[in-house]
């Protein structure tokens, strides 16, 4: 009995002696694994990376930047029964436990040895929510027994430090849920396109089944399993009371129906969004752009944004089928019923209702089609017309179309568009080679209001609104005259349209020419504005000095270091489409500097204002003070005054006669106060049209990516000014007409349009000239030729081409020109000038610059 005494304690002693040897092992690795662990009090603070959201104008959204979409939602804000949802599946016991549910990791375990052996059981996990917030936030997803252990240490300490509340705010904010959506908001806006509040039970329990894996309960690729698993978590929903028996049967019978968001919520605009994300980036850093919460305003107008889209590449397509079909995607395919589309790639540049089709037959009258998208349909000869062969860049293409086979064969490949006229009828297609872009803005405020950098985003990120520099051509000569107009000159003022010739570096001469090769003698300065005369431009900038022009290039934001060489006053200085259109904002809202922008508003997570476009604030708004007849409140005018206001009308003024009488008439057709100016570069490889209503700036830019020749006859009068009238038709569409806004000092008089003189009975030409008050025409005429300012005496006496007999195809560019043969003859009819009246107007004498380069603008 003694022996057996003393087995029984020797026995005791080792097992007290190996639980204390245990307890002190398990003690140490807690102790070892608790000193090595990261710090947990920065989850009380813990502010979660968050989407940063752009709203157009309107609202809707735009873009969201994030690496982890998320969408933060106070605790207090999420409905009780998505919580219950979550706290069923994941952890029943998670108001009771303090971190670690030893239950619930043997419940885990127990089930997952049934799954083993075959039963039809639904895995569950072990971990607590705590023990999840804990790993996705602190620790790694490495599988390791060490890791585990320092999991439980962790959520012990944290049921400490933090609410649950608090702890289950952090998870349903942070879980991944799929779809790239991070936290429940998200992946609501995600599946559903709904709000939390908005969600039903059935939509709240597949939330809820599928942070185990997200990829397995695709509501799409499986179905099936994903409403198994949703239906399992309705069930548990019921089992513990969250729900009742008959909102458990309704949410059984739910289908499972996900939602892309509402078109009407949205708007698509890559270009734009895009502009605004590297502002973004550049301005508050890659980390506040993705994760930083930053709501955005931007400036768009979606209207207006869909009207550049659609303008312009209609316009690149009008361009592009003048110069012929470049063929099909691919050709000789076998004719069959089942043909195969998916070995078909589809071009990237197609637009939404493009699709591509096989050609099965051709007869006389039209081509037969099998589309990829189901059906048949024809193609018309008619619509087959414009497709001769593609030969070169310029006019060249093949014979004209007789017949369908002479444009495409059975066994092509093509890419189509429906008619909208009839059913099953079909046009042709090709995505251009050339690219454009259109970018519009309010001139008084310089927010951006629609950009379209190119034909697609998808085929080319290159914004060439804010991107490409490419030269101006004529474009930029209303800012020559603008100049002019502010030392002296005046619309009516002549400037001789005749040979010019400048010695650019010993020995070579440089001598640019209209792009007509023809000259009209003295010419009023608005005439050649309207009609785009560089051999006037040229002559007015020697005169006035390319120091001058380099000063109002930079003064208007068009190019900052401008060289002062002659020929950059035709516009071979290159600059971008949204630095021009911004300077033409400039002539149009009175001569008044504007910044133009993109973004209105940002605000941080919080709600709080961070940059605001308009800082103006109004000192007299909301006075509780009664209405007697004070001033209406407004807003501080502290735009700065860039030119003249007299001046900027008048060059507006001039500019409306470049869509009356100019190279922009095509528009005069839409009947509305509409102005502005075309360019074209040497050899068409760059063509433009800047454009404005009183209250709309609207830029197009068409050319090569890699700069060649549009073709001959293409200027920016046939390719660019079509897509200008097209977005204006549509854009004041519905806005009442209004008047350019005239200033003080301005006085209109009649003058003849030929001779600049004031307009006398009999006259045929005769339209309102705006001149500065002081500056209407006197009996005098000043004239801007070879020797200077001069005053003609009778414009009839100058008979420029006639008496002095000048052969543009016998000058020679390379010898000097002799400009006193030009004014030989007022030589007899020569009057003694009044007394004291000076012989030139007050107009600063700048000296000559180098030319650089060769003319020829347009």
């Amino acid at each position: 009995m003694k022996y057996i005494w003393y087995g029984f304690l020797g026995l005791f002693s080792l097992g007290c002696l190996g639980f204390f040897f245990g307890v002190a092992s398990i003690f140490g690795v807690f102790h070892y694994y608790g000193s090595q662990l990261p710090a947990y009090d920065q989850l009380k603070t813990y502010e979660p990376p968050i989407v940063s959201r752009v709203y157009a104008g309107d609202g809707r959204l735009m873009a969201e930047f994030a690496q982890e979409k998320r969408v933060f939602i106070p605790i207090e804000s999420i409905p009780e029964k998505l919580k219950q949802a979550f706290i069923a599946t994941e952890d029943q016991n998670f108001y009771t436990h303090e971190g670690v549910d030893p239950t619930a990791l043997m419940r885990a375990v127990f089930i997952y040895a049934q799954h083993l052996i075959g039963r039809n059981v639904s895995v569950v996990g072990g971990s607590t929510i705590t023990q999840q917030v804990v790993k996705n936030m602190l620790l790694t997803n490495e599988r390791s027994f060490e890791r585990k252990i320092k999991e439980a240490i962790l959520a012990s300490r944290l049921e400490k430090a933090l609410t649950k509340d608090r702890i289950l705010e952090l998870y349903l904010n942070e879980i991944f849920l799929g779809y790239r959506s991070y936290g429940v908001a998200a992946a609501a806006l995600q599946y559903f396109d709904k709000s939390l509040d908005e969600l039903s039970i059935a939509e709240m329990a597949y939330l809820a089944a599928l942070p185990k894996a997200p990829n397995n309960y695709h509501p799409i690729r499986n179905t099936k399993a994903a409403i198994t698993r949703r239906n399992w978590v309705i069930k548990r929903m019921e089992q513990e009371g969250y729900i009742t028996k008959e909102e458990e049967a309704i949410a059984l019978q739910a289908p499972l129906e996900t939602a892309e968001r509402a078109k009407t919520r949205t708007i698509t605009a890559r270009y734009f969004a895009e502009e605004i994300r590297r502002e973004l980036e550049n301005q508050y850093g890659e980390d506040s752009l993705y994760g930083g919460g930053l709501a955005v305003r931007s400036t768009i107008d979606p209207k207006l944004q869909s009207i550049a889209e659609n303008t312009l590449q209609n316009g690149l397509m009008a361009y592009d089928m003048r110069h012929g079909y470049r063929g099909p995607l691919s050709s000789d395919h076998e004719i069959a019923d089942n043909f195969d589309f998916s070995t078909i790639k589809k071009p990237s540049g197609m637009l939404d209702n493009w699709q591509i089709a096989l050609v099965t037959k051709t007869d006389a009258q039209k081509a037969s089609l099998l589309l990829e998208e189901g059906g048949n349909g024809t193609i018309a000869l008619n619509d087959l017309k414009w497709a001769r062969e593609y030969l070169d860049q310029g006019y060249a293409r093949g014979p004209e179309i007789q017949k369908p086979s002479d444009a495409i064969k059975t066994g092509d490949i093509i890419m189509v568009a429906p008619k909208q006229d009839k059913e099953n009828a079909y046009e042709l297609r090709q995505i251009p080679d050339v690219q454009g872009a259109v970018l519009a803005l309010d001139p008084h405020t310089g927010r951006i209001l629609a950009m379209q950098g190119g034909w697609k985003y998808e085929t080319s990120v290159f914004n060439r609104a804010t991107q490409a520099k490419r030269q101006p051509g004529s474009a930029f000569k209303p800012f020559v005259y603008l100049a002019a107009l502010e030392h002296g000159f005046t619309p009516a003022t002549l400037v001789l349209d005749g040979p010019f010739v400048i010695e650019d570096r010993p020995g070579h001469f440089w001598s640019p020419t209209n792009y007509s090769n023809e000259y009209y003698g003295p010419t009023p300065i608005r005439v050649g504005v309207e009609k785009s005369k560089n051999l006037m431009t040229v002559r007015l900038a020697d005169y006035l000095g390319m120091d001058m022009m380099s000063d109002y290039a930079k003064r208007f934001g068009i190019d900052e270091n401008m060289p002062p060489m002659l020929s950059n006053s035709l516009g071979a200085s290159e600059t971008t489409l949204l630095n021009i259109t911004s300077a033409y904002g400039v002539l149009v809202n009175g001569g008044k500097k504007i910044t133009p922008t993109i973004i209105d508003r940002i605000q941080d997570r919080y709600g709080e204002t961070i940059f605001r476009h308009d800082d103006r604030s109004c000192t007299n708004c909301g006075s509780k003070i009664r209405w007697e007849d004070q001033p209406t409140p407004a807003l501080p005018e502290n735009r700065e005054q860039l030119a003249d206001p007299r001046a900027a009308y008048q060059m507006v003024s001039i500019l409306e006669g470049v869509v009356e009488r100019g190279t922009g008439v095509r528009i005069k057709s839409l009947g509305r106060p509409l102005a502005g100016k075309t360019g074209t570069t040497n050899e068409s490889k760059d063509t433009w049209f800047i454009g404005f209503s009183p209250d709309l700036v609207v830029g197009v830019f068409v050319g090569f990516d890699e700069p060649r020749s549009l073709g001959r006859r293409e200027t920016g009068s046939s390719v660019a000014v079509p897509i200008f009238k097209d977005f204006m038709a549509e854009a004041l569409k519905d806005e009442p007409i209004k008047p350019f806004r005239i200033p003080d000092g301005i006085r209109n008089v009649q003058i003849n349009a030929e001779t600049g003189a004031r307009a006398k009975p009999g006259d045929e030409k005769v339209i309102w000239e705006a001149f500065q008050i002081g500056t209407e025409p006197t009996e005098n005429m000043y004239i801007l030729d070879g020797t200077g300012i001069n005053i003609l005496r009778d414009f009839d006496d100058y008979n420029y081409l006639e008496d002095v007999k000048i052969d543009p195809e016998n000058i020679d560019p390379n010898q000097p020109f002799d400009y006193n043969s030009l004014i030989q003859s007022l030589e007899n009819n020569e009057q003694p000038q009044p007394e004291n009246e000076p012989e030139t107007p007050p107009i600063n004498q700048r000296p000559r610059a180098n030319t650089g380069g060769t003319g020829g603008f347009y």
